[in-house]
């Protein structure tokens, strides 16, 4: 396995859209071993594929505390979605930014597992969110652009800063 690079936002190649997976073969259970290690190397709770710049349907969460839980959703679909919660938001290619962002506090996504098995998850509170979060990366979007146009462009500022200084 190996660590692999987190694209940081605004990295144009975070808004390209992710296509299904077709087959389900060793490339795409490497690169889900490779995405789960850098994901908790990290550390984080969920990385996308786009996140490192792979543009398949391949999500990573493991919300545990004990950090033993893993789940892979490949071409994961939201099913259904209710209810409303405001979390603070993080994200791996947003290093050090954290905001409030609305999501559903309920959702259903069905996806397939690494045996290519069609399963159902029922999700509420934290793993709702990250699952949201994940698949909105799938579709070309950071949690950042849930935020105000005001609040882009500051973050985009800061993270320009950030940048200039570690260089």
């Amino acid at each position: 396995m190996s660590l692999l690079p987190i694209l940081r936002y605004p990295d144009s190649r975070l808004k390209t859209m992710a296509s299904p997976v077709v087959n389900i073969d060793e490339k795409i259970k490497r690169l889900v071993k490779d995405m789960a290690e850098t994901m908790y190397e990290a550390p984080g709770i969920g990385l996308a594929a786009t996140q490192v710049n792979v543009h398949k349907q391949v999500i990573v969460i493991d919300v545990s505390e004990a950090r033993d839980q893993l789940l892979v959703l490949i071409n994961p679909e939201l099913v259904e979605c209710d209810g409303s919660q405001i979390g603070e938001e993080g994200c791996l290619s947003v290093p050090g930014i954290y905001d409030k962002v609305e999501r559903a506090e309920h959702v259903v996504v069905r996806y397939l597992d690494l045996d290519g098995v069609t399963r159902t998850i029922d999700a509420h509170g934290l793993l709702a969110v990250c699952l949201q979060h994940e698949m909105d990366h799938l579709k070309g979007k950071v949690f950042v652009d849930h935020l105000s146009i005001l609040k882009q462009t500051r973050i985009k500022a800061k993270l320009a800063k950030q940048a200039r200084i570690t260089a």
